[in-house]
């Protein structure tokens, strides 16, 4: 009996692979307890479909997280902060505030938890930030913390 694998299977394959088992296990083990499907000629074509249609996806956000990418290394983002008595910050310059001044002033919606600040930011000047956007690209924010 030939099995398609929807499930990583231990001693036997991963997801998406096609094996040839005995008739009792593939019905009652792999496919009763939802491991794999009867490798038919329909479920061969819908999984390859899927595959494909998954693959597509990912290029396409792929190509929109470059375009975010390049978008962010134009752009320069001010932030206008009180300053005290000795000319620092009151409190330090937040993820969550870049994020929201990001949405504000250019309408990107970007999550705090991807914003990497390696120092808090105490003081006036041109800071470097790192966003992590997935699929392992890393863009460059040139930040700009001025006082009022």
């Amino acid at each position: 009996m030939k099995v398609l694998l929807i499930k990583d299977v231990k001693d036997l394959g991963k997801k998406g692979e096609l094996k040839d088992v005995k008739d009792g296990y593939g019905q009652n083990f792999l496919i009763g307890k939802g491991y794999a499907l009867l490798a038919t000629h329909e479920v061969l074509k819908k999984y390859e479909s899927a595959q494909r249609k998954k693959a597509e996806e990912e290029a396409l956000e792929l190509a929109n997280l470059r375009t975010i990418e390049k978008e962010l290394a134009t752009l320069k983002l001010t932030i206008k902060r009180k300053l005290g008595a000795n000319g620092s910050l009151f409190g330090a310059v937040t993820k969550d505030e870049i994020a929201h001044e990001l949405k504000e002033q250019y309408h990107l919606d970007i999550d705090k938890k991807s914003i990497e600040i390696d120092n808090p930011i105490k003081m006036t000047g041109n800071f470097d930030i790192s966003i992590k956007l997935g699929h392992g690209i890393h863009a460059t924010l040139a930040l700009i913390i001025v006082g009022e």
